[in-house]
């Protein structure tokens, strides 16, 4: 592939090939110049695939991401192992200038949030929407916290409401 070809498609971010080429090559730049010119080209990548992925951040293997890099944040002091499966939507942010490590063979589910200086062993499920901020051990799976009632309504409004597929059934009363 020509260069201006090769530089084409970076910036349009057409393929997470690409993308994870330019990741390779702006880790292994020696000079600084290089190595901003390389992270220029990622930084518009991820941008048109609509994530970030720090500069610093140190990724094993290229992780399986299903539908792209789309709202994927990852820090750039953040670690993530071979293997991993990463959703849309997570957040894998810093505290302090603290990331998580995250161990081989993860699963992080839609919407995750994993922040602070903690550490996510290996082959950890991680459910969708959960917000994680502390230890998980090898092999554990984690899901989001039950859902909290914030306010009720009387019997009496919650007989006059119908259901989604009409009027709810009556309730036995005492």
């Amino acid at each position: 592939m020509p260069f201006r070809e090769f530089l084409t498609a970076c910036s349009k971010g057409d393929q997470m090939a690409v993308f994870w080429l330019l990741y390779r090559l702006q880790n292994r730049a020696e000079h600084k110049l290089t190595r901003d010119f390389w992270t220029f080209l990622l930084n518009r990548s991820a941008h048109r695939h609509g994530g970030y992925v720090g500069p610093g951040a140190v990724i094993a293997g290229e992780p399986v991401l299903p539908h792209g890099l789309h709202g994927v944040y990852i820090s750039r002091f953040a670690v993530i192992g071979t293997g991993c499966r990463i959703y849309q939507n997570v957040t894998i942010g810093e505290v302090d200038g603290r990331a998580p490590v995250i161990g081989d063979g993860c699963l992080i589910g839609a919407g995750a949030v994993l922040v602070g200086n903690i550490r996510i062993g290996n082959h950890v499920k991680i459910g969708a929407g959960a917000v994680i901020r502390q230890n998980l051990s090898d092999g554990c799976t984690a899901v989001a916290q039950p859902p909290r009632i914030l306010e009720r309504g009387t019997e009496h409004d919650e007989r006059e409401k119908p259901g989604l597929a009409g009027n709810r059934p009556e309730r036995p009363g005492p």
